[in-house]
């Protein structure tokens, strides 16, 4: 055998030191290997007798084995899903970057390069971070749906308050409300407007999904509508221009809110409005679901054993007035929202119908907010869920405005535009252009002054917030019930991290 070696003992690293002189020549030039043939298969009369066929057959395969399997096809095929979709957006976060220095002075340009270095390393080592529940401490819950609740967090390294809300995986598929965790997800990992709440992180574990939301401290529309009861029309029209501007942010998304009202509508630190809450804290499949009030109908319509208890005949007409119903309905609002019933006072006769919506049904929702902020209540609030879905469905024989309550011709019109039948409903740039917001800077409008800005404390204060009926929450969530590893598969890529949340943490 044919053995190189140097003619000293002296060593020769792998990779040459700095300024070291090249190594000696070897004594023994190696002797060249050469490179293999290109393997020939065989014609069948040339195989051998012991030649084995193989042949793939799944179905031999025990259950177990072809579960892992497909387990193990879905997350190789997320993983390099993600891995690509980041790819192309660094790539075209690049190209912009480089079309705008182009038309920059020589030293800005030095400037803003360095900057986006250092951004999008700083976004690269967040992607390789795993993001979990120990990286965010409890404040306060400040708020409670139907899947988990709404926590006040901090991050435990950069201080920074988020809201996070968490939803419960076995819950959720036992309610089929996957499709509307996926839609709330996707729609805020894809929106960047001013006018949707921002999603920064969202991650699981094998109990809870999360989402890590930018935290609004002004508390909700519902809450503002408790403390006033009603506003003015300068008011109203502030906000139901600003809810205009959302709904139609979401609308240039590709989505339907379905599920607009005061409780989904947040209040910033500056007073301007955001739209929030995808269908998921409150049970939105239970709410939007016409089957369902359909069934609470059937129920009432049932015969009864009127002798156990006489006071169920047509309680809410014979016994209260509508002024007591009225005061009923406030009083239990806030239970409503929180519960998986949920209350349907906004949502359009369509939907309930179920011959199929379109983007018209929030615009119905917009209507019949407008109305609560001018009159106090909703135009078809009820004692109880049916009444009010017979109510809506119905809408012709029930929409009155009370004479009592002051109302402009402008604001009477658009909101019996608004709250008619969906093919009656105007488009966006109708209601845009209505005489009730004639003057209004559409484009400037979230840099004008609020007319209901917070007072606040520090970045931590929740004094918009019913804290006080959470107060027997634990801080951290408990256990529940866990998901079976191939159910677990259907929240796979859920997990989220904002690049644009990095750059404003720099």
């Amino acid at each position: 055998m044919n053995i190189a070696r140097y003619p000293s003992d002296e060593l020769i690293y792998s990779t040459p030191l700095p300024n070291a002189p090249p190594p000696p020549a070897l004594l023994v030039a190696p002797v060249p290997v050469p490179l293999p043939a290109s393997p020939v298969p065989p014609s069948p009369a040339e195989k051998p007798a012991d030649y084995v066929y193989y042949q793939r057959r799944p179905d031999d395969f025990s259950s177990d084995a072809r579960a892992r399997a497909t387990a193990a096809k879905v997350k190789l095929e997320s993983f390099y899903k993600a891995a690509l979709e980041t790819a192309i957006d660094l790539n075209v976060r690049g190209a912009e970057l480089e079309r705008q220095l182009a038309e920059m002075p020589e030293d800005r340009q030095h400037r803003e390069a360095r900057r986006h270095a250092k951004t999008q390393s700083q976004f690269l080592r967040l992607r390789r971070t795993k993001i979990g529940l120990q990286d965010f401490r409890t404040v306060k819950v400040i708020g409670k749906g139907a899947f988990g609740e709404v926590r006040l967090v901090q991050k435990v390294d950069t201080g920074r308050v988020y809201a996070m809300k968490t939803l419960q995986k076995a819950e959720m598929l036992k309610r089929d409300q996957l499709a509307h965790v996926r839609a709330e997800r996707d729609l805020l990992a894809e929106s960047t407007s001013p006018w949707v709440v921002q999603l920064y992180y969202s991650f699981q574990d094998p109990l809870y999904l999360y989402l890590i939301m930018e935290f609004l401290p002004g508390g909700d529309l519902m809450t503002m509508l408790m403390k006033y009861d009603v506003f003015s029309e300068d008011v109203t029209r502030f906000y139901m221009a600003e809810c205009i501007l959302a709904i139609e942010a979401v609308h240039n998304l590709g989505f339907i809110h379905r599920d607009i009202k005061p409780d989904n509508i947040l209040v910033d630190k500056n007073g301007h409005l955001k739209l929030s809450d995808f269908g998921l804290s409150t049970g939105l499949h239970k709410r939007t679901d016409g089957a369902y009030y359909q069934r609470l109908v059937e129920q009432e319509l049932a015969p009864r054993n009127l002798a156990r208890n006489s006071v169920e005949v047509n309680s809410i007409h014979l016994t209260m007035t509508r002024a007591e119903t009225i005061a009923t309905w406030k009083k239990n609002r806030r239970k409503l929202a929180y519960s998986t019933v949920g209350t349907p006072d906004y949502i359009a006769p369509e939907v309930f119908l179920m011959r199929g919506y379109g983007k018209e049904c929030d615009w119905w929702s917009l209507g019949a907010i407008m109305f609560e902020c001018l009159v106090g209540w909703p135009p078809f609030v009820s004692e109880n869920a049916s009444d009010t879905y017979k109510k809506i469905i119905n809408w012709p024989e029930h929409l009155h405005f009370p004479e009592e309550v002051h109302l402009s011709r402008e604001s009477e019109d658009l909101m019996r535009k608004l709250m008619s039948w969906a093919d009656h409903r105007p488009p966006v740039h109708q209601i845009r252009a209505h005489p009730l917001f004639e003057g209004v800077g559409w484009d400037m409008l979230r840099f004008c002054q609020a007319p209901r800005a917070p007072t606040l404390r520090s970045i931590t204060d929740t004094s918009y917030f019913p804290t006080e009926e959470y107060a027997d929450i634990p801080e951290q969530p408990i256990g529940v019930e866990r998901l079976d590893p191939d159910k677990d598969l259907a929240f796979l890529g859920f997990t989220f991290k904002r690049f644009t949340g990095v750059q404003s943490a720099l």
